[in-house]
């Protein structure tokens, strides 16, 4: 895996475990969210290239 394909999953996941604690995301639509989040990552991503 390349490493910003790396740092994306982390930072989507870090994303995701604060909605989860927050009460804004529940099991039903995890895989939604998750897929939302890690791609608006990754477009970021994308966009900041050095």
């Amino acid at each position: 895996m390349e490493q910003k394909e790396v740092l994306a999953v982390k930072v989507t996941k870090e994303i995701v475990v604060k909605f989860i604690e927050v009460g804004r995301l529940s099991v039903n639509s995890f895989e939604e969210v998750w897929k939302q989040v890690h791609q608006a990552v990754r477009n970021s991503l994308k966009e900041t290239k050095t």
